[in-house]
């Protein structure tokens, strides 16, 4: 059976200048970090994370009932059967960073692989007047020569990227692409290499634009070579994870050699 196996470079800066995104190799635009916690005009926060995989009903997340200044968020990812690592579990707190405040409400909403919660605050220092902006963790988004591994995961992978082989001779790969839905994906192949794009079209109110995602990955064939167009390739993305099946086509010429 002839098989191939992705090849990933996606971890190696092309330039000197290095990454966009130190948070994801493929982000070209958009965002940066795992995770942001802004103070918004009307004094709430506004915490964004990054948890491709997750499915929209299957976050959970709570007030700290002991101190009220953070907001503790765990999820797990949709298992389909591919990742040797199996499902990503995620877990993590963000919040305040103050004596003088503590939160009274949360809204939250989980979509396409990103939750985005609002907590709300009341002073508990009534000497206190100036507008704290203290928050809880530091925004690390950056750009480097270094890809980060996700701090929030404490099981399964951490990289935005994996690949594996399958018992038939083609190939699974996946991507992390945060906030992108499923229409707003292109993927695309030559002979030995699979190109895709992928936006956030529809950007949130809180979040400075949307994210623009672009990659390619490529295939080294085990012998004989075989032209990865005669395979039949599937992608589409799931809870902002792009996942892509590269799978040999049936032999239909009545030749089983």
């Amino acid at each position: 059976m002839v098989g191939f196996k992705c090849i990933d470079l996606s971890a190696l800066p092309t330039d000197t200048e290095g990454f966009y995104a130190t948070n994801n190799q493929f982000q070209k635009r958009g965002p940066k970090g795992f995770i942001q916690v802004k103070v918004l005009d009307d004094d709430k926060l506004y915490v964004r994370v990054d948890l491709p995989g997750v499915p929209d009903d299957a976050v959970h997340h709570r007030i700290d009932a002991v101190r009220q200044k953070v907001v503790f968020f765990s999820a797990v990812t949709f298992d389909d059967g591919y990742e040797k690592q199996g499902v990503r579990e995620y877990s993590g707190t963000a919040g305040l960073g103050c004596d003088c405040c503590e939160i009274a409400g949360l809204d939250a909403k989980m979509k396409d692989g990103v939750l985005r919660m609002i907590p709300s605050r009341v002073k508990v220092k009534k000497d206190h007047d100036n507008k704290c902006t203290n928050t809880v963790p530091p925004f690390t988004g950056k750009s480097g020569r270094r890809v980060e591994e996700h701090p929030f995961v404490v099981k399964g992978r951490k990289r935005a990227y994996v690949g594996e082989p399958l018992d038939d001779g083609g190939v699974y790969f996946a991507v992390d692409v945060p906030g992108v839905g499923n229409g707003d994906v292109e993927v695309f192949a030559n002979e030995s290499e699979i190109n895709f794009t992928a936006e956030v079209k529809s950007v949130f109110e809180h979040d400075e634009s949307g994210r623009l995602y672009l990659g390619s990955v490529d295939t080294s064939w085990s012998t004989p070579a075989v032209s990865l167009l005669s395979h039949a390739i599937t992608g589409a993305v799931n809870f902002g994870v792009l996942k892509v099946l590269i799978t040999p086509r049936p032999n239909t010429g009545g030749n089983n050699e």
